[in-house]
């Protein structure tokens, strides 16, 4: 009895300590707002790369301006449905990147580097539904 009462204890606080730290819609705007900031901001210092090289700078400015802003969503309105919407940009973002990165080779080489970004995106997927969420 007193290990269930312990635990509807630990339960029930971590519930009022997650719903307390919520964030204001105000706090959320200017959130929102930083992550467009940076996301300018890496845009333009990918601008001065060439080739290649700016393009998986674009793809990771990209990755890390969705995988924020699911992220800030999540924070902002916590629940399973977000906390998936994290793990998929992030799976998402490091294909995308990974697949870019690939352009820089060529024959076989591409081609094994294209098949190992495949499954490291399916093994990520596969992660996500096998989550308890």
């Amino acid at each position: 009895m007193k290990k269930h009462l312990l635990m509807l204890a630990i339960a029930s606080s971590c519930f009022v300590a997650t719903h307390a730290s919520a964030m204001t819609e105000a706090e959320y705007k200017v959130a929102k707002e930083k992550i467009e900031a940076d996301h300018k901001v890496a845009k333009a210092q990918c601008n001065t790369l060439k080739d290649n090289a700016e393009d998986v700078c674009e793809k990771e400015a990209e990755g890390k301006q969705k995988v924020a802003k699911a992220e800030l969503e999540q924070q902002y309105k916590p629940s399973t449905s977000h906390a998936r919407k994290v793990a998929e940009e992030k799976v998402k973002a490091a294909y995308e990147v990974a697949k870019e990165k690939c352009d820089d080779q060529s024959g076989a080489a591409k081609s094994a580097c294209e098949k190992q970004a495949k499954a490291d995106e399916a093994k990520g997927k596969a992660d996500i539904k096998a989550m308890k969420m």
